[in-house]
């Protein structure tokens, strides 16, 4: 085929799914400089997307998630028919997430077998879980010949920061920078049995206050309940929950010295801005969705039950992550910020 290739990606509905599919955007343009990579999203994830500059454009998917939509699909298939694109990558395996490269007659439409998609999907590839064990390297391997040698290499992710948004943010909300920073991330969409107890993280915010940081919290409207509670450790504590948009705190965990989270969405986010990051795992597992950077730690007990996948802890004490002491994750934020070098991220015990 002459010419550069042009994609069209279905992309993930989650903040850090959505992050690591850089890594396969990085891979589509190693392999063709040239290639045009547009990306079908969720309409909250279109400023995420213009951070990542392989990506030419983020066109807006005006559903909500797990929505079928079927007129909305047939009416964005059909305007994007003229576009010319050689592939589509369809990363969700939903059946409705391949409805739109369907309708746009994308002559190669490559996914994963799911929900009956036979048809929707004439490139099916097969899913060998015992060998792309990592959620990006799934999502990589699709940009892949089907013959390619895998588990692929990955490329970390890397946002765009943007300096002039990151200072008038910092004057705006009035954040004080004289003395380093560390971003703390307590909350998890997902549910309490990713989030770490809330008194350990008013404690790690004390001792970090002690030591002369400042404590800068990230999180949704929703999470501003468990900020509260840290900023009782003290003065230096900022609840910045609610108050940032998405790409505001990508350019402000940019200005922090390090940021330590639980295994959600800012967590991969933090990584991608290139900054020291510790992450806190409890009822999932660093072995699907590590932290895709080399400045990373993870603290995760690895429990006989663990991991269990489930929002709530089916026996009732979520030991994985209770049992995970305040000192253990300042170890691994001390190694965090003196690391240098390369290499996969390293476990705490």
């Amino acid at each position: 085929m002459s010419g550069p290739r042009r994609y069209l990606v279905v992309g993930p509905a989650w903040v850090g799914d959505m992050v690591m599919a850089q890594s396969l955007f990085m891979t589509l343009k190693q392999q063709d400089p040239d290639c045009r990579i547009d990306v079908l999203a969720p309409d909250w994830s279109l400023p995420l997307l213009a951070r990542m500059p392989e990506v030419n454009e983020a066109i807006a998917l005006p559903v909500a998630h797990g929505e079928l939509a079927l007129a909305i699909r047939w009416r964005l298939g059909r305007q994007l028919r003229g576009r010319g694109y050689t592939q589509a990558l369809v990363l969700p395996r939903s059946a409705k997430a391949a409805l739109v490269p369907f309708l746009a007659r994308v002559p190669l439409r490559t996914g994963y077998r799911g929900e009956m998609r036979y048809g929707l999907i004439n490139d099916l590839r097969r899913l060998d879980r015992t060998v792309l064990v990592q959620t990006v390297q799934r999502m990589v391997a699709l940009g892949l010949p089907p013959d390619a040698a895998n588990p692929p290499e990955v490329p970390p992710p890397a946002l765009t920061i943007d300096p002039g948004n990151q200072r008038q943010r910092i004057k705006q909300l009035g954040l004080a920078v004289e003395k380093p920073v560390i971003g703390l991330m307590p909350g998890a969409a997902y549910g309490p049995a990713k989030q770490w107890p809330l008194d350990r993280w008013r404690a790690l915010a004390g001792s970090l206050l002690e030591e002369g940081f400042r404590v800068w919290i990230f999180g949704s409207e929703a999470e501003r309940s468990l900020a509260a509670t840290l900023r009782e450790a003290g003065e230096g504590v900022i609840d910045l929950c609610g108050r940032t948009r998405l790409t505001d705190t990508v350019d402000l965990l940019a200005a922090c010295r390090a940021a330590v989270s639980n295994d959600s969405g800012l967590l991969h986010v933090a990584c991608a801005t290139g900054i020291p990051v510790v992450g806190i795992y409890g009822s999932s597992t660093p072995a699907y969705t590590p932290p895709l950077s080399d400045r990373a730690r993870i603290v995760y007990l690895g429990l006989e039950c663990s991991p269990c996948f489930q929002r709530q802890c089916p026996l009732g004490h979520t030991r994985c992550l209770a049992d995970i002491k305040v000192e253990q994750v300042r170890k691994a934020l001390d190694a965090a910020l003196g690391r240098a070098g390369s290499g996969q991220p390293h476990a705490e015990d």
